[in-house]
């Protein structure tokens, strides 16, 4: 891995990427005054509107993967991902309706208060450190996957980048509490916005390659605009060489619901809203924002297969390159700069909201369980203490995690251990959401089914590289393990309880969607 470009950045570029760090830097030092309570550091008061809360969602949501990862996609096989990110609109429909309201009359600062009141603390803890688990695993890929993009444009040291990353965003997210999580979620959301709209204008109007929108019908031509492989058989659903579109908008589909309807780094900027409509507005305005985004950078890898096919310029080596490529080699000075603040603003957005969200996990549902006198102070300083600590987690997991030669790819590693990780949740959720007879046994069994599926599935998959061979292997496609894993835990969790019965919370009804809403 080396950089594409022996080019240093211009001084406008440092400029530019200065007046960034700088801009969000007193936008956390103006929120570190406010946070006096640790409802004003972890939900901020709940006092934002409906549209912070969008733009806050959006930028959790989206990080580096989607400027980089996106475009370096479509520019190899097409707009396979689209269909898979326009599920999007549907399930938030749903969690708009349904889950939003719910949360904020059941829980006060984190989503596994829930799991508690509903299948006890072995529940609460098996979710919530799941979730401490896979986040703080995701926030080492969020780091080491926007070190790479920023070493191939600069050629700066990868593990300096990674350091840099995230002492920066912990040091703001640690004074500022979740109000400046928000209030940097915002401008960093409107930064790479901006940059795909500008990417997108300079590709388009590319004069060098012919008339404006001649990279459009180039695109067309060499089947970039395609949605991929829409095969319905046996085979194709479960052939691990084989990843159809039917596949994918189920895989994005549960992706989803367990995002939106399990995770606590979205259900806590649930609760931050001024009231249950103003919650529920951001949740569907999000969708309003995130699939266009999502839709423009796929554009943005298409034409520039279109731009190189017509330039008869050489295109990277690497399809993740390409946006990088194009950058360095197309964009003017000061843009360049832009454009790699909008991949730091994409990253450390999504960093930010995952520290707050782990911090409060961990000092909500951990330590106030231990120490539940504990005062205000005392919780604010756990809160900024769990920042920083995660921080460090975090950034020892992207440096184990840059690659070296012969080793499998950052994702293909990812996936494997995500999967590990995700631990049934959603399926966990709607067992206590959706039904009044399951019980906390009958949870408890339905756990220990997911996870024995799960290292099954983990042990005997890859063919001849596979870790155990019991003769009854794993065979199908990878995206089944965290399918599965939801299905089986709902599944197994519910007929246990109705063969063994156990133990149910006499306020049962009130902890499903049968619940009586009520608004606030």
């Amino acid at each position: 891995m080396t950089p594409l470009a022996q080019t240093t950045l211009s001084v406008l570029d440092y400029a530019v990427i200065g007046i960034y760090m700088l801009a969000i830097a007193l936008i956390g030092l103006a929120a570190s005054s406010r946070p006096k309570t640790a409802a004003d550091y972890f939900v901020a008061n709940r006092s934002m509107p409906a549209w912070a809360v969008a733009m806050t969602l959006m930028a959790t949501i989206i990080g580096s993967g989607t400027i980089v990862g996106l475009p370096g996609s479509t520019y190899q096989k097409g707009m396979i991902l689209l269909l898979g990110n326009l599920t999007l609109p549907l399930v938030l429909i749903v969690v708009a309706k349904f889950i939003v309201p719910f949360y904020r009359n059941v829980v006060g600062m984190s989503a596994y208060e829930f799991i508690g009141k509903r299948f006890g603390l072995g529940g609460k803890f098996y979710a919530s450190f799941g979730f401490l688990a896979d986040r703080t695993f995701d926030l080492g890929v969020t780091l080491v996957t926007t070190a790479v993009a920023v070493h191939v444009m600069t050629g700066w040291d990868l593990s300096n980048v990674i350091l840099g990353i995230a002492l920066f965003t912990v040091v703001y997210t640690m004074v500022g509490g979740m109000e400046a999580v928000v209030w940097t979620s915002v401008a960093q959301g409107a930064i790479f916005i901006g940059a795909a709209v500008l990417i997108t204008l300079r590709l388009v109007f590319a004069s060098e390659v012919g008339a404006p929108g001649a990279v459009i019908g180039a695109a067309w031509e060499g089947g970039r605009f395609s949605l991929g492989d829409f095969s319905l058989d046996w085979k194709s659903l479960t052939d691990p060489a084989i990843t159809t579109q039917w596949l994918f908008i189920l895989a994005y589909t549960i992706n989803w619901g367990r995002r939106y309807v399990a995770d606590q780094h979205m259900v806590q900027r649930y609760l931050i809203a001024k009231t249950d409509q103003e919650a529920s507005r951001g949740a569907l305005w999000n969708a309003l924002l995130c699939v266009p985004v999502w839709t423009v950078f796929m554009f943005i890898g298409a034409c520039l297969w279109g731009y190189y096919q017509l330039s008869g310029e050489a295109g990277p080596a690497t399809a993740d390159d390409v946006v990088p490529h194009f950058i360095l080699s197309h964009m003017p000075a000061g843009i360049v700069g832009l454009i790699l603040a909008a991949i730091l603003a994409a990253s450390m957005s999504s960093i930010s909201a995952d520290l707050n969200s782990i911090s409060t996990v961990a000092t909500n549902d951990y330590l106030l369980h231990f120490k539940p006198s504990l005062g205000e102070k005392a919780r604010l300083f756990s809160g900024r203490f769990f920042v920083a600590l995660a921080g460090a987690f975090a950034a020892g997991t992207a440096v184990l995690l840059i690659p070296e030669q012969g080793m499998a790819s950052i994702m293909e590693r990812a996936v494997t251990i995500a999967a590990i990780l995700s631990g049934g949740t959603l399926g966990f959720f709607l067992l206590g959401f959706l039904t009044r007879r399951a019980t906390r046994q009958g949870c408890y069994i339905g756990i220990a089914a997911c996870l024995i599926f799960t290292a099954w599935g983990v042990l005997t998959s890859g063919g001849d590289s596979r870790i155990l061979d019991l003769g009854f292997n794993f065979s199908w496609h990878p995206i089944y393990f965290g399918i599965g894993g939801h299905f089986i835990l709902f599944t197994v969790g519910y007929l246990s309880s109705l063969a063994f019965g156990g133990y149910r919370p006499d306020d049962v009804d009130q902890l499903t969607f049968r619940r009586k809403r009520i608004c606030a």
